[in-house]
């Protein structure tokens, strides 16, 4: 049975399933191992992740149940309907440009962006001061993407290979605090400063050597640790260049808060934490969950939604969050789900109002295991007889191009 303990309840004997947070918090390379050594459980303890999953199947249960225990059923309901609080009020439909039109858009603005970010983290890397003015420009362009259909841009740069994570992750970071601003009904002035602050919330990776940051095994303790310098570094980066507002140097000193105050580096909690910052957070750990990364690959988006739902309370402000979900939807073009007639889809685009109800292009039977002829269905249209009944993981049927599906060419370019 897995059970969801505290991690104060680790004991040595025990398997863990699952560590409760993103891996960007902990150095573990695997998420599934015994505990042999206490020193592990010291290592966790001291990461921040407040809670893990464990296998008594496979391991040693809870020493005794005192209620802190969950079981999978029990917190898969509860994020069900934390999902559903979410999206309770949905926005009213407005005009977007067609999703296929502008991912082609999208996708050339990530080939053009991505050696602007590298030659800003190369500038950052030297010691010299960024370019204030081709960042704002950068962050208009996708602005202006993000306004026509901010799925296009959001989708696309969520295929970026795993060894260029680094710095496509500040152009999605950028692209979701812009969608997610605009989602919170802020001005156009503060998105583009908040698009800005998403651009450059990582620039303290500059300092970090990048034989840590690309390392594809376990980290020790000490490069963890360099990891977990990278706000401090960033906002002594921005605060020496002078080029930059208090929101950037806020988002990028403190986007790894946690509201539970289990976050770093100054173990903010709750209000103490700004609006900005909260917002940094969960367009954070989204890019990062959803990528592909030199020690894991990323999780399926719809898969990435659910999973944040289930650490939103020691994670995120409950307002932000629920706008991200409506910002993003459940199913995020591309998540692969299952329908109840026992096919397999890939979401190629949001139904305004209806979060619920995307348009899937399904392509596979798994009652054959076999490609079936693609076909289109939209789940809000009146009489839609298929239904949603699970978020799927394509490695478990064997599935390779999922992303061309929905981006076409542009997965193969991107």
């Amino acid at each position: 049975m897995l059970k969801r303990i505290p991690v104060s309840a680790l004991r040595i004997g025990m398997y863990v399933e699952e560590l409760c947070g993103s891996w960007m918090e902990h150095p573990f390379w695997r998420t599934r191992f015994a505990l042999t050594d206490p020193k592990d459980i010291d290592r966790i303890r001291a990461s921040g992740i407040a809670e893990v999953w464990i296998d008594t199947s496979r391991g040693l249960d809870v020493e005794r149940d005192d209620g802190a225990a969950a079981t999978r059923e029990r917190v898969d309901s509860d994020v069900e309907r934390e999902l559903a609080r979410a999206i309770a009020q949905p926005n009213p439909p407005a005009g977007r440009a067609a999703i296929d039109e502008e991912i082609a858009r999208a996708a050339r603005i990530c080939r053009e962006a991505k050696p602007a970010v590298v030659a800003m983290f190369n500038e950052a890397r030297m010691g010299r001061a960024i370019d204030a003015a081709g960042a704002a420009a950068l962050v208009q362009e996708i602005s202006d993407s993000v306004s026509r259909n901010p799925a296009a841009l959001i989708s696309i740069v969520r295929l970026k290979d795993k060894d260029e994570y680094t710095y496509m992750h500040s152009v999605a970071v950028c692209a979701l605090m812009i969608a997610l601003a605009r989602q919170l009904g802020l001005d156009d002035d503060l998105t583009r400063e908040l698009g800005l602050a998403g651009l450059l919330h990582d620039i303290g990776k500059a300092k970090v050597p990048l034989a840590i940051l690309n390392k594809p095994g376990k980290l020790t303790d000490a490069e963890f640790e360099a990891v977990k310098s990278h706000p401090e570094h960033g906002h002594a980066i921005l605060a020496a260049g002078g080029a930059v507002g208090a929101i950037p140097l806020d988002v990028c000193l403190h986007h790894h808060e946690k509201i539970d105050g289990g976050g770093y580096p100054h173990r903010l909690a709750g209000e103490a934490i700004s609006l900005y910052a909260k917002m940094g957070a969960v367009c954070d750990v989204y890019d990062a969950i959803t990528s592909n990364r030199p020690y894991k690959r990323g999780w399926n988006p719809a898969e990435s939604i659910r999973r944040m739902a289930e650490w939103s309370r020691s994670h995120f402000d409950e307002t932000v969050f629920h706008a991200f979900v409506k910002t993003v939807g459940i199913y995020p073009v591309g998540s692969l789900v299952r329908m109840e007639s026992g096919r397999l889809g890939v979401v190629v685009e949001q139904t305004e109002g209806a979060l619920l109800a995307p348009k899937i292009k399904l392509f596979f039977s798994t009652k054959s295991r076999q490609h079936i002829r693609p076909e289109t269905i939209d789940l809000s249209r009146p009489g839609a007889s298929d239904r949603i009944a699970s978020r799927e993981d394509p490695q478990r049927w064997g599935l390779t191009r999922v992303d061309e599906l929905w981006a076409g060419e542009a997965a193969r370019r991107t």
